[in-house]
């Protein structure tokens, strides 16, 4: 159990460091302190294409020394897979560059919710009352997040309501890429689900580039390298995690990475939130948290 609790925590410490460093290439200049160094802006299709081809690279050795078929079983759920992870990720990598760094990584979390959904209707899951309960508070916190643009920007960051909505369409996204993995998990190993996200983005990402492309300097070659290294880590840690006890237990600790964002965003970004908007914070936290706990609980049971 003490394994499963420390892989979680290092998943998620993993996944900080990836949203960190895509935050470094939304914010030109803003962390010169720390690294010497004036990062361009680049944008977040890019990281996109850098982080799936790290990816991709390292699944497709471990794929080809496992002898794993390739391409995977289930085409179709792999494919929905691979499409709906690579438009959620790259609104995600986008609505960091542009939102708070903590709020973006908070409604990013609303995607466990989506996920309730979609499985209910897709699959059939059943959700129970007090569920919706847990989903009317973590909406409740994004409503109170949203109060921060009628704020004056003397007491707070201001919060763009088009990146704001558009961080949750990224989290309802990922929702369905979440419930295509729920159905790969009879038919395809993880490492295959894993693949099929570069192989959608790539082709896909490089088009884009060739319209859209800043040419990394220096030090920005080694953490775009990292941004992909780390997302690999993250899932692997994520998935051993989970071997190691009992979810109801283990998956609470990922949510740890919220508070790792607050910290964050106040301390190296200085990102002065306003108290309306911690409480938000702290709804969706709940929300989330109760919803999670409370279905591995009755799975158990």
């Amino acid at each position: 159990m003490k394994k499963g609790i420390l892989f979680i925590i290092l998943s998620g410490i993993c996944f900080l460091l990836v949203n960190f460093f895509v935050k470094l290439f939304g914010q030109s200049g803003a962390t010169n302190e720390l690294f010497s160094h004036n990062f361009q802006h680049i944008p977040a299709h890019e990281l996109v294409l850098a982080r799936s081809l790290v990816s991709f690279l390292i699944s497709a050795v471990i794929i080809k020394l496992r002898g794993y078929p390739f391409f995977g079983v289930n085409k179709k759920w792999l494919l929905i897979r691979g499409i709906s992870g690579t438009i959620a990720l790259t609104i995600f990598f986008m609505t960091i560059q542009n939102l708070p760094f903590a709020i973006a990584a908070v409604i990013q979390y609303l995607a466990p919710i989506f996920t309730m959904l979609f499985t209910m209707i897709i699959i059939g899951d059943r959700i129970y009352r007090i569920q919706w309960l847990f989903v009317a508070l973590a909406f409740i916190g994004v409503a109170l997040i949203s109060l921060q643009g009628l704020i004056s920007s003397k007491d707070g960051i201001a919060i763009d309501y088009l990146w704001l909505g558009l961080g949750m369409l990224s989290a309802s996204i990922s929702g369905v890429a979440y419930t295509a993995i729920v159905k790969l998990k009879s038919t395809d190993h993880p490492i295959n689900i894993v693949l099929y996200f570069p192989m959608v983005s790539i082709p896909f990402m490089t088009l884009w580039c060739m319209f859209d492309y800043v040419h990394p300097i220096g030090i920005e070659w080694i953490f775009l390298i990292l941004i992909g290294v780390f997302t690999q880590f993250a899932q692997i840690l994520l998935t051993k995690a989970l071997h190691f006890g009992h979810a109801s237990v283990i998956v609470p600790f990922q949510y740890l990475g919220i508070i790792y964002a607050l910290l964050i965003g106040l301390f190296i970004f200085d990102e002065r939130l306003n108290v309306i908007v911690y409480l938000g914070v702290f709804l969706i936290l709940v929300g989330v948290l109760l919803n999670t706990v409370y279905r591995h609980i009755y799975k158990k049971t």
